[in-house]
């Protein structure tokens, strides 16, 4: 059995009570049944995790280089993790990088992020659906 890896980032782990305006009200466990859903078809499970601390995130990817990809939420550490971009950086499966929120249409010091040159796609503004369509891409491409 094959696994993808869903990290989520700091302040995630309360989706459905933080900020509903902003991001829904999806729980994180909401969201990992609809990963889940995704990718069931392929044989594959989802490993999710979701941590505050930027070391912790760092450690999970590196626990999980034997997985098939990942979905990563990362918060706001897109701004400013270099530790979790080099982490990434040495992931050796595809990954996507996914955000509810339209980063773009929110303050400005959210419109860039360190990671996004180094996933193999980017969905945000989509709500808890970009999950599901991550998990659809990596369903697509991953042989």
């Amino acid at each position: 059995m094959s696994n993808v890896l869903l990290l989520n980032g700091p302040n995630l782990g309360i989706l459905g009570r933080r900020e509903p305006e902003i991001y829904g009200t999806d729980t994180l466990a909401d969201i990992e049944r609809a990963v889940a859903e995704e990718i069931a078809p392929r044989g594959w499970q989802v490993t999710a995790q979701q941590h505050d601390c930027e070391g912790a995130l760092i450690r999970a990817i590196q626990d999980s280089y034997d997985t098939v990809g990942a979905i990563v939420n990362p918060g706001a550490l897109m701004i400013a993790g270099w530790s979790l971009r080099d982490a990434l950086a040495n992931y050796p499966r595809p990954w996507l990088e996914v955000h509810l929120s339209n980063v773009w249409a929110r303050e400005t010091f959210r419109h860039d992020s360190v990671l996004a040159p180094l996933a193999s796609g980017v969905i945000v503004g989509l709500g808890s659906l970009g999950y599901r369509l991550a998990a659809r891409a990596l369903v697509a491409t991953v042989s």
